[in-house]
């Protein structure tokens, strides 16, 4: 029996476990990358673990997301952070080089190797044929280190694409279709390879958005197979030698298998507040347009934004729209520059902003009170955008330069014939914004610069062998890590200091909950399906860890998020019986007896609710190794006790 795209690179890099479908299994990891808003405190666990060096092939911190400096808080962080890279052998991108996804692209990314990334959105490298993963910072420090990274070995969902996109339709109307049909959970447990001959029609950066926003079906990772397309992007970034083919076995064998005919394709958008609610442009009609955003690690690419500097050229932006544009890299600006496409969008009356996240994680360009805003982002989340009642489209950059200009939800279908926009033979190359780490005979030299806003991770202790605690709060569905710990200008500057983070903690859903930690100390968690969907941050495991949560238990999991719980030494629980979440109300006295043994012996955990006087079972969410962690009290503690052997 053949091997899928996704398990040639597994099989090459596994070191521990059975590739078996949800077997644990520990993979060697070639390359990293952290962003500034997770990388302080990836770097602070990784002082912890006294690694020297790190011992991957390349691990590159950037900075491209708390890029607005409003205060000392985050140009301590970037200074911090390019300490700690020149002393330890990390690559450092520094502030303007551009959006870590899109960079790492262009300039890193190499076929047929693994990454893991403290962001969700590392699986863009999968348009390359990486095996691309977002992870938790702890786990990024880890790898860092040499260590493996630990997932449960994924189902293999193979997406055939047939036929060829139609003039207007992009590769953005393709992530879309996916979602609408498999839905914000739909790759939980799951890697998606795309195949196909509809794959041969798809740049690398059309491949790189899909992948992108894989992470919002749930799945580990998105992957494209490394082919001609491939070996011409990186024969035009000067990087031919890093190009390998890579495909899957034609005999391979998959667990799933939907097909998607590009030819059958129009333009969608997924309406608020959920990527997986997707309708067609018609069915939601020429709806009032006030802000329009382009860019985000989805759609800010070369070919992305030539595009749209086509539509809006010898056009004026309607007056009743905000338009703003944020190339994804330096190296697509300055050749918008060269190329006399910036000036285009600039006449036009879009307002240009700096190479970075932005708006896509609420720093910066809110909306203005429940206005409509057009977005070629990955995630239009209740109150991301920085506007609590902001109603937030997910559309392609095409929709959302056509509907700029006219003010209304517009089908760029009705422009006329489409400008043909070739990929370019040759990328504009200037890594200046780069910056290589000391040579190691110097290292010892480097000074780290802390700044007084950086403060250290929080300690944990050993599981307890009966837990004790209220149930301060109770949520629903699809509960994601912007709900737990919310982003935006005003709190991320804060992400190296956890005390005055808690302040936020789950302040979409209720204001009360840090306070009532700190009135009635130890809690545990209740909430619904696809708890911790989105954004990899550890803070959300890290602030409610430091305000006392003990136990999340829920009706399932997102994965990187279980995982973040299980670091931080949070016993992330599941029902045995989802109805048994009706039984359950806020401020109920739960116990879990007897938890420590339950957890060495690897069986179920009793929930008894001492308010009704019933118990409820409930199963740990865990491999071998994380009970082990969560015994200890975390990934940290683990690590320290066991040493090379954790």
């Amino acid at each position: 029996m053949g091997l899928t795209l996704a398990q040639k690179i597994i099989k090459s890099h596994i070191v521990s476990g059975t590739m078996e479908a949800g077997a644990d299994i520990g993979l060697k990891i070639d390359q990293t990358l952290t962003q500034d808003a997770t990388g302080t405190m990836a770097y602070l666990e990784f002082e912890a673990m006294g690694v020297p060096r790190v011992k991957t092939e390349k691990s590159v911190a950037y900075i491209d997301h708390n890029t607005l400096q409003t205060g000392f808080e985050n140009a301590d962080d970037h200074r911090y952070i390019q300490s700690v890279a020149k002393k330890h052998g990390i690559w450092f991108s520094r502030p303007g080089n551009g959006i870590c996804h899109q960079v790492h692209l262009e300039r890193f990314g190499v076929p047929g190797k693994t990454l893991i990334g403290s962001d969700s959105h590392t699986p863009t490298g999968g348009g390359i044929g990486m095996l691309a993963m977002g992870a938790g910072g702890l786990d990024v420090a880890v790898a860092m280190g040499g260590g493996a990274y630990h997932i449960s070995m994924p189902k293999m969902l193979r997406v055939n694409l047939t036929g060829r996109l139609s003039p207007w339709v992009s590769a953005k109307d393709v992530i879309l279709k996916v979602l609408e049909l498999l839905s914000v959970k739909g790759g939980v447990g799951k890697i998606v390879e795309y195949a196909g001959e509809g794959v041969k029609t798809l740049t690398v950066p059309e491949r790189a958005t899909i992948t992108n926003m894989g992470a919002e079906l749930g799945a580990t990772t998105s992957i494209f197979p490394s082919d001609e397309v491939t070996r011409s992007f990186l024969k035009a970034q000067g990087r031919e030698q890093d190009w390998i083919p890579l495909s899957s076995d034609p005999d391979a064998v998959y667990d799933e298998e939907i097909t998607v005919d590009l030819s059958s394709l129009a333009p969608l958008a997924a309406c608020p507040h959920s990527p997986d609610n997707v309708k067609s442009l018609a069915d939601i009609g020429p709806i009032k347009v006030d802000q329009v955003c382009i860019g985000s690690c989805t759609n800010s690419s070369y070919l992305d934004l030539m595009r749209v500097a086509s539509i809006l050229k010898g056009k004026t932006v309607h007056p009743d729209v905000s338009l703003s544009i944020a190339p994804g890299s330096k190296q697509v600006y300055n050749m918008l520059a060269k190329n006399g496409a910036l000036a285009d969008i600039i006449a036009a009356g879009a307002r240009v902003l700096e190479c970075a996240c932005g708006p896509c994680i609420g720093m910066g360009q809110s909306p203005n009170s429940h206005g409509v805003s057009l977005r070629t982002f990955n995630r239009n989340f209740e109150g991301r955008s920085g506007t609590a009642d902001g109603q937030v489209y997910l559309v392609s950059p095409e929709t959302a330069a056509a509907s700029a200009l006219a003010g209304v939800l517009t089908d760029p279908r009705t422009l006329g014939e489409e400008t043909a926009i070739p990929m370019p033979e040759t990328f504009l190359i200037n890594d200046n914004m780069v910056l290589a780490p000391a040579p190691e005979s110097e290292m010892d030299s480097v000074e780290i610069l802390r700044g007084p806003n950086i403060k250290e991770f929080p300690v944990t202790g050993p599981l307890e062998e009966t837990v004790t605690a209220k149930a301060l709060l109770k949520v629903g569905d699809n509960i994601t890590t912007d709900h737990i710990m919310p982003a935006g200008a005003k709190i991320l500057p804060y992400r190296s200091n956890i005390p005055y983070l808690s302040n936020f903690c789950f302040g979409v859903c209720d204001k009360e909950f840090p306070e009532r930690c700190r009135q009635y100390g130890p809690s545990i968690v209740v909430g619904g399906q696809n708890y911790g969907q989105g954004s990899s941050r550890e803070h959300a495991a890290l602030v409610p860890l430091y305000l006392g949560v003990k136990a999340v238990l829920v009706k399932s999991f997102a994965r990187i998020h279980c995982a973040n719980l299980a670091n931080a030494g949070i016993l992330p629980l599941v029902f045995q019986n989802e109805a048994d979440y009706d039984r359950i109300d806020q401020m109920d006295d739960l116990e879990l007896p007897g938890v420590r043994e339950a957890l060495e012996k690897g069986g179920p955990v009793t929930v008894v609710n001492k308010t009704k006087g019933i118990s409820i079972p409930a199963e740990a969410v865990l491999s071998e190794r994380q009970r082990k962690m969560v015994l200890a009290g975390g990934l940290l503690n683990y690590t320290r006790e066991n040493g090379q052997d954790a």
